[in-house]
């Protein structure tokens, strides 16, 4: 009985206050989108970092003869330069580290640059002796390309010896920079809901003020007062959450999994649904425990007769 007029409070608080529990249900809603999207941008960056660090290369350029940097002096690489330097490969003080490595002409290397320029204006000026011939190093740990860089970059011949994940470095930054952002918006979103979550309890409160001061008079406890506002936050929180919980479904079923997936056809593994699912009680967790924490602190002034 005593649970049955908890609930019975709760609900005629939350038919009193319609247009503040959908504005709560929106907000909360949004904000938690927002949470759900950046910790799946989190996951997918942790998931390409692994793909693509485990699979970055150490590329080593020989010179061509329109080069003046590095070791190059406008003057080819020679075969016996790049013997040299497949020699250091495959030394005693190098071996170790290197999974293995191969080499790329200049044919090949126009071959692989018109497959990926194919619709840029720039393919139509490159010929196969402006692309310099390379070796592509797999290491075993590639933390470990510093030691490449170091014994190599010095050789007669070689131009630069890169470390690829540098290039990747800049795309994760990039991609950071996009997560951060989102949760920035995300906890804007999350405070706007605390705030809006508080002052509809605290109106539910005022119009039953006297009720609640009958109640204490009455020796009510105040648990018993504060059980009704709290789950009245919770349930537009939870509302929200669900809604929440769904479009982060959505996005990975026809966005990732669908449009994007489609789109970059690449080999890197894309977030699923799998993914999605670990999300979705997150955010209700989130939702519940700040509408509860919210609902609290707004009703404890309402505690005192």
């Amino acid at each position: 009985m005593r649970l049955g007029l908890i609930l019975g409070e709760a609900g005629n608080g939350l038919r009193r206050n319609v247009s503040m529990v959908i504005s709560v249900i929106l907000v909360t809603f949004i904000s938690l989108t927002f949470v759900g999207a950046a910790i799946l941008l989190q996951m997918q960056i942790g998931q390409m970092k692994d793909y693509w660090y485990d699979r970055a290369q150490v590329a080593i350029y020989m010179c061509t003869d329109f080069d003046t940097t590095g070791n190059c002096t406008q003057t080819e690489a020679t075969p016996a330069q790049i013997e040299a330097v497949k020699a250091q490969l495959e030394s005693a003080t190098l071996a170790p580290y290197v999974e293995k490595f191969e080499f790329e002409t200049h044919e090949q290397a126009f071959k692989n640059f018109q497959t990926q320029f194919s619709d840029q204006p720039i393919a139509a000026f490159v010929t196969p002796d402006t692309l310099p011939q390379s070796f592509r190093v797999n290491l075993f740990n590639p933390n470990d390309a510093d030691v490449l860089i170091e014994s190599l970059s010095g050789s007669a011949g070689v131009q630069e010896v890169a470390d690829q994940r540098a290039y990747l470095d800049q795309i994760f930054a990039v991609l950071n920079a996009a997560s951060a952002t989102a949760i920035g918006i995300a906890v804007l979103m999350l405070i706007a809901a605390v705030l809006l979550i508080a002052t509809t309890i605290r109106l539910s409160a005022f119009s039953r003020r006297r009720e609640l001061g009958i109640m204490r008079l009455v020796g009510a406890s105040n648990r018993f007062i504060q059980t009704p506002f709290i789950l009245e936050g919770v349930f537009a929180s939870f509302i929200g959450s669900i809604l929440a919980g769904g479009a982060i479904v959505a996005i990975v079923q026809f966005f990732v999994k669908g449009v994007l997936a489609q789109t970059l056809q690449t080999t890197t593994t894309l977030v699923g649904l799998s993914d999605a699912l670990i999300v979705v009680p997150i955010l209700i967790v989130v939702g519940a425990l700040l509408a509860a924490a919210s609902a609290s602190v707004a009703i404890s002034r309402y505690l005192k007769v």
